[in-house]
């Protein structure tokens, strides 16, 4: 029973790290790089974009890196998954909920949570 319960979280999060690695790598870093070239001219403007924006990048490989070396016990990878993987995965959703409100809102590629929550008033 303990097995099948391993096998069912290490998949589950196993699948949400590859989807968030490929959000990031297919919306959010795209999405970032058009934002930044509109203060080519004036990189004054851009305030902590820089930072920000290769903060997700430096978050995203790191993570990529980490699921790469995940134990195959599936009791290492469950533990390993939960106290390594998952703490990843939160620092970059904070640089990306932090781009989200940088980035021009027309170049985001994912509905905001603003958009979800009253999307059903307009």
């Amino acid at each position: 029973r303990a097995e099948v319960m391993f096998e069912n979280y290490n998949t589950t999060l196993g699948i949400e790290v590859l989807t968030m690695i490929d959000m990031m790598e297919t919306g959010i870093l795209p999405a970032c790089a058009k934002d930044m070239a509109k203060y080519a001219a004036m990189p004054k403007l851009a305030g902590e974009r820089e930072s920000v924006y290769t903060g997700i990048k430096a978050e995203t490989d790191k993570l990529r890196a980490l699921i790469d070396k995940k134990p195959h016990d599936l009791k290492a990878e469950a533990t390993y998954l939960c106290d390594t993987v998952k703490p990843q995965m939160a620092t970059l959703r904070a640089l990306v909920d932090k781009a989200e409100g940088l980035i021009e809102r027309s170049l985001y590629p994912y509905p905001t949570y603003e958009e979800l929550v009253y999307a059903h008033h307009a």
